[in-house]
């Protein structure tokens, strides 16, 4: 029970006077002569008991009628909540991700969210919402139904907890009102599991929805499987989560135009092939027929014009093996020797092959220092007789440690770096520890530093290390030296290395990534890159180049689809994008024990019980009434109690 006025309970000292009354008696007794007084002893014993009695029934029960009028004045009442008369404040989270698109009992569970929302959230109160990708603040939710009916899914999801964290910030820093967070979602399994940090100040309310069906198919990825003269083929793989499916619908589009279109029996994982022509600019989209999640039933993707990389040998020694590496059909390979090479004709490339070169002039040191800060890319392959002097003002003035004197004792290449990005990218199926070793006669001792290694000696020394752009080998790969061109390893390393100076485009990219490609162009002066697609116009974050355009993006766009990238009217290529699919598996979380929360299956009962725990009882006029009995109850006594 709690006091609207507590102050006025000082008011019950007042019970010190009718104690005073009763306990001290202050009337004068007058004395009477008679001459028999047995039988008045025997009459006044009798009623000295009865007054006993009567007096203190009738202190107490002033006692009771002074106590109950001062209690009365106070104004009790009961709540849940400790703070009276108290403004409440009301933060929703409203989960719009995509297995939001599952369907429970009336529909899907985000469009079911918002109409209880607007159903059941009082119109006066003052809210705030908060959703994946927009906020409302401090409204109602008579003001905001309109934009809560037209909510549309999010293809990037908040972390739980992350949410919770900003649910919070909207609540105002005053600890004298009600505040309740409402968090609405599926609560789909993570990895970690959603945790409920202790508040005393705020009432958590977990509402987790959850749809009727959890099963789902989805298309997960596409790759090219295999690639010849005329055609190629695209993998395309599926994921079912739950019962086998003998027959499922894949259908591939170029444009809106069939191209192709099969089934297959799908039990968890599944795969199909579709054979394509080679060389041929196809704005593609795969679509499956699946009666769960929606978003996760198309997938776009690209193939371009295969933009070749320029790619620019200096030699003074052999080049076959750059050339079977660097083939017409993917480059546009040129050797030239040092005393013969126009200067002008570096910023053209995207890499640019040092191989063996007797000595580093310092207007090559120079111009290549502006090559790589550009975005260009340098391989450094030394020579056997090379003018260690040049050679380490070049890797001083790119911040490598510098070569030592030649060693020709023999070392084999042992360790391999795969974490690195020239061979993370499914150039190994496998770690390998017992290929063949390849090995170096001589070679020229490097330590580390700051750079990366991508393959080392068996003694930890570089071979190959890498840092801002230039590759450094510290031995000849001539064969007369090392059996490394021999060896199947040196087709990736210098093949991919080669891709990283030209970054084309992949076949899709995941929205909500960090994802970069490089767009082979040459813009005007304050010229940006625009990517389009039908209305939406989208200004991705970019870097100029001389010869080229690196395009960074993350949470734009928002519209899975395919993009046109665009200079003003011109379309350079096309890009695509999709959705994440780590919504598409439907497992839940359990809250069977969750701590400092409350849990609900419906928005209506979280509200029921909010409405409930802020209602107050009144207690006062229950206190009147009994001060009211009790006077009538003191009156009959007097009256009728001898």
């Amino acid at each position: 029970m709690q006091f609207k006025h507590p102050e006025l309970l000082y008011g019950l000292f007042l019970l010190l006077i009718p104690i005073i009354i009763h306990l001290f008696q202050l009337r004068k007794f007058q004395k009477e002569s008679f001459t028999n007084v047995a039988f008045l002893k025997q009459v006044t014993l009798q009623t000295r008991k009865s007054s006993q009695i009567k007096k203190w029934l009738t202190l107490f029960i002033r006692m009771g009628i002074l106590a109950a009028i001062v209690i009365a004045f106070a104004q009790p009442f009961t709540s849940k909540n400790k703070i009276l008369n108290s403004k409440s404040e009301t933060v929703i989270y409203l989960d719009n991700s995509f297995s939001m698109q599952a369907k429970g009992e009336k529909g899907e569970l985000l469009k079911r969210a918002v109409q209880d929302l607007i159903s059941h959230v009082p119109e006066g109160e003052n809210i705030s919402l908060i959703t994946n990708d927009n906020i409302y603040r401090k409204t109602s939710i008579k003001a905001m139904a309109n934009d809560l009916l037209q909510v549309k899914y999010a293809p990037n999801q908040i972390p739980y907890e992350a949410a919770l964290l900003k649910s919070k910030k909207y609540f105002s820093k005053n600890r004298n009102t009600i505040k309740n967070l409402v968090f609405i979602s599926d609560f789909q399994q993570k990895e970690t599991a959603f945790k409920v940090l202790n508040d005393t100040l705020i009432e958590t309310h977990l509402v987790q929805l959850k749809p009727m069906n959890t099963n789902n198919v989805a298309i997960d990825s596409i790759y090219i499987s295999k690639r010849n003269a005329n055609n190629l083929e695209l993998t395309v793989l599926l994921e079912n989560k739950g019962s086998t499916i003998e027959n499922l619908p894949v259908s591939l589009y170029n444009d809106v135009n069939l191209l192709s279109k099969t089934s297959v029996r799908i039990a968890d994982k599944a795969n199909t092939i579709f054979t394509l022509p080679n060389n041929v600019r196809i704005n593609g989209t795969i679509t499956i027929e699946d009666s769960g999640l929606q978003f996760d039933n198309t997938l776009f993707f690209n193939i371009n014009e295969t933009t070749k990389i320029n790619v620019l040998a200096i030699s003074e020694v052999s080049d076959s093996f750059l050339k079977r590496i660097y083939t017409s059909n993917e480059f546009e390979y040129k050797n030239t020797k040092l005393s013969q090479l126009n200067y002008s004709d570096i910023t053209n490339q995207n890499l640019i092959v040092l191989n063996e070169l007797p000595s580093m002039p310092s207007s090559l040191n120079t111009a290549l220092k502006a090559f790589t800060n550009n975005g260009g890319v340098v391989i450094l392959i030394p020579s056997k007789i090379s003018d260690l002097q040049s050679y380490n003002s070049f890797l001083k003035d790119n911040n490598f440690k510098q070569y030592q004197a030649i060693s020709d004792s023999e070392k084999r290449l042992t360790t391999i770096n795969y974490s690195h990005p020239i061979y993370n990218d499914g150039v190994f199926e496998k770690r390998v520890t017992n290929f063949q070793y390849p090995k170096s006669n001589s070679y020229f001792p490097q330590g580390l530093g700051n750079a990366s290694a991508v393959l080392q000696f068996e003694d930890g020394k570089p071979f190959l290390s890498e840092k801002n752009n230039l590759f450094v080998f510290t031995s000849t790969l001539n064969t007369k030296n090392s059996n490394f061109q021999e060896v199947n390893l040196i087709v990736p390393t210098f093949y991919n290395i080669s891709k990283q100076s030209l970054q084309q485009s992949n076949l899709f990219y995941t929205i909500g990534k960090e994802n970069n490609f490089d767009i082979a162009t040459a813009l005007q002066q304050d010229a940006v890159l625009t990517l389009v697609n039908g209305d939406k116009k989208v200004i991705p974050q970019q870097h100029y180049f001389n010869n080229k355009v690196t395009i960074t993006t993350n949470e734009t766009p928002e519209t899975a689809g395919i993009y046109h990238v665009q200079n003003k009217a011109e379309i350079i290529q096309n890009v695509s994008y999709n959705y994440n699919r780590d919504e598409s598996t439907l497992v839940y979380q359990q809250f069977s024990n969750i701590d400092n929360s409350s849990i609900s299956n419906t928005i209506e009962q979280v509200f029921d019980t909010i409405k409930n725990d802020n209602k107050v009882n009144a207690l006062w006029k229950w206190f009147v009434i009994f001060a009211l009995a009790l006077l009538i109850i003191e009156m009959l006594i007097l009256k009728y109690f001898k």
